[in-house]
């Protein structure tokens, strides 16, 4: 099959032109459960929306049962004074309810959270206030998680044993209501999603993502993931955080297409499975993820050995140690891409262009984006200078946010993603890094992405963390926090191997001075490693 030109689709893009994959363009009138749902149900009742997997069973829901299900849950919502805006919270597992919940609460034009369900009382206590939320799903294996908050708004639990007292049960009141079909419509800037930062460097912050993002979701699925047809789809990541729902809920919906939720946590030997027994063609997920797949090693992976299409990922920058094996293994290269939860995706090495990948860069910036990078000053610098990557908003037509809740947008030009990259010279990004993580020593700005990365190609190490240690002679030096491999013994002739192996595949002035072997790395629910406690350790 032919790509497309990177070239000609970033100097084409027209939002009129995208705007098509809505039925209503960017005209008043839009609405989430529509795109998502009814005009597929409308012509494919039977084509299927989700497949469901856990360990004992394997279901179905198809668009006409996402649309019916989803119009009487909407109509329980509507009798609890559920309202445009409202916001209705979710904390269940991937499965059949998560997906239903958020199309009913869409149709009403309210306004949908969703939480990770690993979070702990305090986290989802901050996030119910801070949202507002009217009402929460949730399952009976979280639902103790609620005991003893405060601000607890009206409970519907999904249960098999029945629901508390005082508690809702869902498909209990889902199969007595009467479908309500008819979305409600609202203007494009409109909120449908109400999302929460990951909060790696203080308390999470709340936004709104506007119903206009559903474009940019949908143009991402096309040219970043280049989902088609015939392939079988499966997005690893949860969708309590925004690659998940943006990607693995969303996106597939909008363009008619079925997704995939696995019930369960990750484990490489079961996710070989799936893949192999619902023929996934196209797969989506974390660095963490694939890392855990190279580990169950090279046996393991060969029942699903070029059956594999296309593999993109997200999250965090991918290692080339994890790309060179999924290509040697696995017959196909993993496409690394770049977002966050106030953005979306906006550089890629698009699947569906005609553009080669090159291992350790992020990509190029995606149509609809002008991607800038920013020195000290806030002025744009060239190739090979590191800086900070910022969105040109005057020239970015597919930029939706719209700010946090609690502070009203920056009116500056550039809005600035607080991460570090640099230009090539073929026009992709490098991701250096957080720009708090990047390390200035003897004079040199290293990246610890750079360093993380030939550690990793090391047979000895399965992870490792690189942050900049105060230092009165160098400003900082390098350390390196180091998991190694099962098998593997930490010993001081191993560090010394392990500087020397950087120093001679980097460069002499970005190797680690100081090496600490450890049993893990402090990481976020979602797998992103957070370097600032390393720091403050």
């Amino acid at each position: 099959m032919s790509r497309m030109s990177y070239k000609a689709a970033y100097e084409a893009f027209d939002l009129a032109i995208a705007a098509d994959v809505l039925s209503n363009g960017l005209r008043p009138g839009i609405n989430a459960a529509f795109e998502c749902c009814d005009r597929h149900a409308t012509v494919r009742p039977d084509a299927p929306a989700l497949f469901y997997e856990s360990d004992d069973q394997s279901t179905a829901l198809t668009f006409g049962e996402l649309w019916t299900k989803s119009a009487r849950f909407a109509d329980f919502l509507a009798r609890q004074n559920i309202a445009p805006g409202d916001c209705i919270a979710a904390l269940v597992p991937r499965g059949c309810e998560l997906m239903i919940a958020a199309v009913a609460t869409w149709r009403l034009g309210a306004v949908f959270l969703p939480l990770f369900t690993a979070f702990g009382d305090t986290a989802i206590d901050h996030r119910l206030r801070h949202a507002q939320a009217r009402l929460l799903l949730v399952d009976e294996g979280n639902r103790n998680k609620l005991d003893g908050l405060d601000h607890l708004p009206t409970v519907i639990t999904v249960s098999k044993s029945g629901a508390r007292d005082g508690d809702f049960d869902f498909w209990t009141e889902l199969n007595a209501a009467s479908p309500r079909l008819e979305p409600v419509g609202l203007m494009p800037e409109s909120p449908f999603l109400r999302m929460f930062t990951s909060g790696t460097t203080g308390k999470p912050k709340s936004l709104d993502v506007p119903l206009r993002a559903l474009v940019a979701f949908a143009g991402y699925m096309r040219e970043g993931i280049e989902l088609m047809p015939e392939d079988r789809f499966w997005n690893l990541a949860d969708p309590g955080w925004a690659y998940g729902l943006y990607y693995a809920l969303i996106g597939p919906l909008l363009l008619g297409h079925s997704t995939t939720f696995y019930s369960g946590a990750f484990d490489a030997e079961k996710t070989i499975r799936v893949i192999r027994r619902r023929g996934i063609t196209n797969l989506a997920g974390s660095p963490t993820a694939f890392r855990l797949l190279m580990v169950a090693g090279a046996e393991a992976v060969m029942p699903i050995k070029d059956q594999l299409r296309m593999i993109s990922s997200a999250g965090e920058p991918l290692p080339p140690e994890i790309n060179r094996w999924f290509q040697e293994h696995l017959g196909v290269a993993i496409h690394d891409h770049y977002g966050q939860t106030e953005l979306g995706m906006v550089v890629a090495n698009h699947n569906a262009f005609d553009r080669f990948a090159r291992a350790g860069s992020a990509g190029f910036p995606s149509p609809g984006y002008r991607v800038a990078v920013l020195d000290d000053a806030g002025s744009e610098v060239g190739i090979g200078v590191p800086g900070e990557m910022a969105i040109d908003r005057s020239q970015s037509p597919l930029f939706w946010f719209q700010g946090y809740r609690e502070a009203p947008p920056s009116p500056d030009r550039y809005y600035r993603t607080g991460d570090a990259a640099e230009w090539c010279s073929d026009g992709s990004l490098t991701f250096v890094g957080r720009t708090d993580d990047v390390i200035t020593s003897s004079g040199y700005r290293i990246g610890p992405f750079d360093v993380e990365s030939v550690l990793a190609e090391h047979a000895a190490i399965l992870e490792a963390a690189v942050i900049g240690k105060p230092d009165p002679e160098r400003t900082e030096i390098v350390k390196a926090f180091v998991v190694l491999k099962p098998e593997i013994e930490p010993a001081p002739a191993l560090a010394e191997s392990l500087k020397q192996h950087v120093r001679k595949r980097l460069s002499a002035h970005a190797y680690p001075r100081e090496i600490e072997f450890v049993s893990e790395l402090p990481k976020t629910p979602s797998g992103k490693v957070q370097r600032f406690l390393l720091r403050s350790l």
